[in-house]
């Protein structure tokens, strides 16, 4: 299997397709935390229900908590993760909040047994390693 640093596609230069790993490993969780290069703020929430993989930002938009952590339900056919912070709910398809709270949402494709999602940094199942600038 490729790195999961491996870029896909020519799409604008903010954002490209990146291979996260395979279906079969990655379909064995909800929801898996995606990390970036970019930093904390960036990561990914990775989520695998009914047989679909979503994705949007890992931190929540009201402050900053972990979503990956949260609840994932579904209600009147709606799937929703839950910030265990402070209760902010957002639809996983959509990103929106009943609260009004909008989270950002990222394409997700699954091609040749493999997951990509669209974003604008490198992505991987492993953290980064932290680089110090002097």
């Amino acid at each position: 299997m490729a790195s999961s640093n491996a870029e896909y596609g020519s799409d604008s230069a903010a954002e490209l397709w990146r291979l996260i790993g395979p279906v079969t490993e990655l379909s064995n969780k909800p929801c898996r935390l995606i990390y970036s290069e970019l930093g904390y703020d960036s990561d990914v929430c990775l989520f695998h229900t009914k047989g679909e993989f979503r994705a949007m930002d890992a931190r929540c938009a009201h402050s900053g908590g972990p979503l990956c952590e949260g609840d994932i339900e579904e209600a009147d056919g709606v799937l929703r993760v839950t910030c265990p912070w402070h209760d902010y709910d957002f639809n996983v398809r959509t990103g929106a909040s009943e609260t009004g709270l909008q989270q950002r949402v990222h394409e997700v494709k699954v091609e040749d047994g493999s997951v990509f999602v669209k974003h604008q940094g490198q992505l991987s199942l492993k953290p980064f390693p932290v680089t110090s600038e002097d």
